[in-house]
């Protein structure tokens, strides 16, 4: 059973930037390609990035160019920088884990493991 803890969401002005991490527990981090998905009330969870066992990355066509994805296996921790955030960026993000090692797995149900969330919010 993995473990999954995001943090470093806050308040930041259109612009600007955040870290957020996922410190993951409970299992072989570095077996596990790790996803970050949003959401905000009324929609549907949309995938925004994935780093998978090697760290190979893949980003919605929404933020590529402004978010970069990285991990640490010897923090069992993955990052999400966000760069030149919007308004239209603001959400609650997830942090999610599967055991396949894959790039193109977009949709919530494909992963097995997820955290609680940190919610982001861009003032415009």
């Amino acid at each position: 059973q993995v473990q999954l803890v995001e943090s470093g969401g806050g308040l930041v002005p259109a612009g600007g930037s955040l870290r957020l991490s996922c410190a993951a527990s409970g299992g072989t981090f570095s077996r596990y390609s790790m996803g970050w998905f949003r959401q905000t009330p009324g929609k549907e969870r949309e995938f925004v990035s994935v780093v998978n066992w090697s760290g190979g990355t893949y980003y919605a066509d929404s933020v590529k160019g402004r978010f970069t994805v990285s991990r640490d296996n010897a923090k069992n921790t993955v990052y999400l920088q966000m760069n030149s955030l919007k308004p239209e960026d603001t959400a609650v993000y997830y942090c999610a884990a599967t055991g396949a090692n894959v790039l193109r797995y977009l949709l919530g149900r494909q992963y097995d493991y997820w955290g609680q969330g940190t919610q982001v919010t861009v003032s415009s």
